[in-house]
């Protein structure tokens, strides 16, 4: 196992890791919503380095939280203080975490590589969901079911048939706040919150 790591769900990992862990959970209750309506669902992603990147980003373009389900422990380092500012909402189901986006009015949209959606030609709904599957299995069967949920897929042109989760989760960020984003703010420099 890699310092810095907590291996899986469970399983005991680098101690440091998991007391950063622990402290910045804590400090995400604290969290408030960002500026936009969009949050990210992570479908029983690995608890590596995609998760705590994938905050980063959630922060970065103002996102409202991020939704886990079934996913582990994991290092927020590489999150840069994201894991402490984006709200996380820990489910052990998908059928769930659905049910509470549903009740706050968010609209599923599953990344999908084969989706027949492109993302970037679809107008995205204003409260959006943004749903990401395993990293090596794709969307659970839960996920794959939910009645309402739309699927798409990010254009590519090289050999590989899928993006990396985080890359994924960032790309269909950008694309919802240019659809739907507040006015750009302006260039920070060194900023800390």
């Amino acid at each position: 196992m890699a310092p810095g790591t907590i291996a899986a769900k469970g399983q005991s990992g680098d101690a440091n890791a998991l007391w950063r862990y622990e402290k910045h959970r804590r400090q995400n209750l604290q969290a408030t919503p960002g500026p936009h309506a969009v949050a990210l669902v992570l479908d029983r992603l690995k608890a590596d380095f995609n998760v705590p990147k994938i905050f980063r980003s959630a922060e970065a373009f103002g996102a409202h939280a991020v939704h886990l389900v079934d996913v582990g422990p994991f290092d927020p380092a590489p999150a840069k203080g994201g894991f402490k500012h984006v709200p996380a909402r820990f489910h052990e189901r998908f059928t769930d975490c659905a049910t509470a986006l549903a009740q706050d009015d968010f609209t599923l949209v599953a990344l999908e590589p084969f989706a027949d959606e492109l993302l970037h030609e679809i107008e995205l709904p204003p409260r959006c969901a943004f749903v990401l599957g395993h990293e090596l299995h794709g969307l659970s069967e839960e996920a794959r079911a939910q009645s309402g949920a739309r699927f798409v897929r990010i254009p590519q042109w090289g050999a590989v048939d899928s993006l990396n989760v985080a890359v994924a989760a960032s790309v269909a960020l950008y694309e919802f706040t240019r659809q739907h984003g507040t006015p750009t703010p302006a260039p920070r420099r060194n900023a800390q919150r």
